[in-house]
């Protein structure tokens, strides 16, 4: 079943064209990666298909919502209900420990203090973080932090994850083993992932590619093998 569905996307900023009519499907639980060089357009299209920028023309579809049509606060709380976000640098908040930070998206929407932390522990215990649930995130390593971040996008149960370059800012070993929690957990709770990165390494994980040029996407294709994955409870 499609989940997200955007049609003729166009964003200019004056006389430069970001997305230049650009068509994207997503199916329920899959992954898709959107790959390419810088200033090829990738980042502005999660930006629009999550909802973050209003396209200057086309449609983005989730479910049967039209995104164009909400209004901004329909879209914010649709961000916050509907979607999970990860980001290369994890933006938590260094004031949080790890639990309080995975179970923030609850706790804005109004779930009890104590309820919305118990789902948050959860998480954390299935990726790895058991025993570390107070810590900050100075107090963990790049690996861990973006644990926490994965488990924040998830606390939700979103219907679609979004990723910017979510494995830039560690090694390569760390990077593989946050991709292979990131499509798991993902998949474990039936969200659609997608997947912004330059990197081919980072889009293999994912099980269909969208390359992307001057605000197009020029090809398409998709993993040639299943992904080893680990194994969650």
């Amino acid at each position: 079943m499609d989940i997200l569905t955007a049609r003729g996307l166009v964003m200019t900023y004056g006389s430069t064209r970001a997305l230049d009519g650009v068509d994207v499907t997503v199916r329920a639980g899959e992954s898709v990666a959107v790959m390419g060089p810088s200033g090829s357009g990738k980042t502005t299209l999660l930006h629009v298909l999550a909802g973050v920028l209003r396209p200057t023309s086309g449609t983005v579809d989730l479910a049967g919502t039209d995104l164009v049509a909400l209004s901004d606060a329909q879209r914010t709380r649709l961000r916050r209900d509907d979607f999970g976000f990860v980001f290369q640098s994890g933006q938590l908040l260094a004031e949080l420990p790890a639990d309080e930070n995975a179970a923030l998206p609850l706790l804005l929407a109004g779930r009890p203090r104590a309820a919305a932390t118990a789902r948050a522990r959860e998480l954390l215990a299935r990726l790895g973080l058991a025993g570390m649930e107070r810590r900050r995130p100075g107090e963990l390593s790049g690996g861990q932090a973006q644990r926490v971040a994965i488990a924040r996008a998830l606390v939700g149960s979103p219907s679609v994850v979004f990723a910017d370059e979510p494995t830039g800012a560690l090694d390569q070993a760390t990077g593989r083993e946050v991709l292979d929690l990131l499509t798991s957990a993902a998949r474990a709770g039936g969200a659609a992932l997608v997947v912004v990165t330059h990197d081919p390494g980072v889009a293999r994980w994912c099980d269909r590619t969208l390359a992307m040029r001057d605000g197009r996407v020029v090809g398409e294709f998709r993993a040639p093998a299943p992904q080893h994955q680990v194994p969650l409870p």
